[in-house]
């Protein structure tokens, strides 16, 4: 593609020439259509091949250095990169720039460790080679990827075999084939309130009816009851940095919960997605939640970037060999590039952790004062990535349809209940830098 094919029709902009040219290079950029590294063509070029005079180059080239879109080495020319802003960030740019508004605290995504992630795809790519050598369809999983898996448990205190790791594109896949291979529609399925709506939506795809198991200040309290008296034969819980609230579950409440699903023979879908999120210092990870008929999905989603699409399950081995043979499963299966990428980044986890957690805290704790002078009442979570809080003197839908008018997106408590309580809340994440937070909240 030619540098005057990558911009489109960036005249069309209704700025200054020079400014269009610096945003119409973004643009390319972001989309790919430039890609990060490369040379850009000398300002005599570009001004020949956009028609633009030299003056006007100049002035573009040095809005795209000053905002760190273009490195000049004197001598060298011009290398495209990325703003260190951009790339030290944990939530997406784009939810903060541009779309229907202006920042959107809706979702509770990352965005990719940079240099790590580019080093990993870089080694995975020389890797890729061997591989291509067989056929790349379905199955377990490569086997570097599961022995990794299954050696984190272990050192975790769960001792886990390859064997008993299923990987797939995600934890929601993961639920999917479970519901599919467990769930009878004809009983119950006992879910959080609140919950992660990504379930719920799954849940409900599959046409089971949901029985919600309150989650409170003082946690899981009734869930022997939920599970003695529901009749559900399956259960989802996120007993770690559970979203939204971010609590954990205790170890008293998680024996309870493992005692019950084994008495009344209800399977336990554990997520463990935002496990790794322990912003406690240092952390504390809990023992697992496990016991008999209990399977763990998990997925590099929120520890490393949503674009990463691998995710895994862990269960007895019988029951892996039977979700392989579901056709729905060569549909939720990892491209073999992206499980080596996975195998590069799982590799060094904790070096990736160790900066996210560091972010993410500073984050939380700039977020929670800001709301605190302002009266909004919350729990500090020791993890994850939101904060689970109650405006002062509006409900959470009154909020969240103010704040839209203002250019704000959140999530209102009913979102996150099987019966649209909850109405008391807002679910907000810190995962956005400071400035982005304090904007949010003035406008909140």
């Amino acid at each position: 593609m030619s540098f005057h094919s990558a911009l489109g029709e960036w005249r069309l902009r209704s700025r200054p020439l020079a400014e269009s040219f610096a945003s119409a290079v973004r643009d390319a950029v972001l989309s790919g259509r430039i890609p990060v590294g490369s040379a850009m063509p000398s300002e005599r070029a570009i001004a020949s091949d956009l028609a633009l005079s030299r003056g006007t180059v100049v002035a573009g080239l040095m809005l795209l250095r000053e905002t760190g879109w273009v490195h000049t080495r004197h001598g060298s020319g011009s290398v495209v990169r990325l703003p260190s802003h951009m790339t030290a960030r944990t939530a997406p740019w784009s939810l903060d720039h541009g779309g229907d508004v202006e920042i959107d605290l809706t979702r509770s995504v990352t965005s990719a460790p940079h240099e790590a992630y580019v080093a990993a795809s870089r080694r995975a790519v020389e890797r890729l080679p061997g591989l291509l050598v067989d056929a790349g369809t379905a199955d377990a999983g490569l086997p570097r990827l599961r022995e990794l898996i299954a050696d984190r448990y272990t050192s975790e205190g769960l001792p886990t075999t390859p064997d008993q790791v299923l990987v797939t594109t995600g934890a929601m896949a993961s639920l999917i084939l479970l519901a599919e291979r467990l769930h009878d529609r004809g009983r119950p399925v006992v879910v959080e309130s609140p919950t992660f709506p990504g379930a719920l939506a799954a849940l409900h795809r599959h046409r089971s009816r949901l029985v919600s198991l309150p989650v409170s200040e003082t946690g899981w309290d009734n869930a022997e009851h939920v599970l003695r008296t529901s009749g559900a034969d399956l259960a989802y819980l996120t007993p770690d940095f559970h979203n939204p609230t971010g609590m954990v579950m205790s170890d008293e409440q998680r024996a309870e919960i493992a005692q019950a699903a084994d008495r009344h023979q209800v399977t336990v879908v554990v997520d463990e997605t935002l496990r790794d999120l322990d912003l406690r210092t240092p952390p504390s990870p809990a023992r697992h939640l496990s016991g008999r008929g209990m399977v763990t999905i998990a997925s590099t989603s929120k520890v490393i970037w949503s674009g990463l699409r691998v995710g895994w399950l862990r269960a007895a081995p019988r029951l892996v060999r039977e979700l392989l043979l579901n056709p729905l499963h060569a549909t939720m299966y990892p491209p073999p590039l992206e499980q080596l990428i996975a195998v590069e980044l799982l590799s060094d986890l904790d070096g990736v952790l160790a900066g996210r957690r560091a972010q993410l805290r500073a984050q939380r704790d700039h977020l929670t004062a800001l709301l605190a002078e302002r009266g909004w009442t919350f729990d500090v979570p020791p993890g994850g990535l939101t904060l689970w809080a109650r405006p002062p003197g509006e409900t959470g839908p009154v909020v969240a349809n103010r704040a839209r008018s203002r250019g704000v997106a959140v999530s209102p408590g009913p979102q996150f209940a099987v019966d649209r309580t909850l109405a008391d809340y807002v679910r907000l994440p810190f995962t956005a830098p400071p400035e982005v937070l304090t904007k949010a909240v003035e406008r909140l």
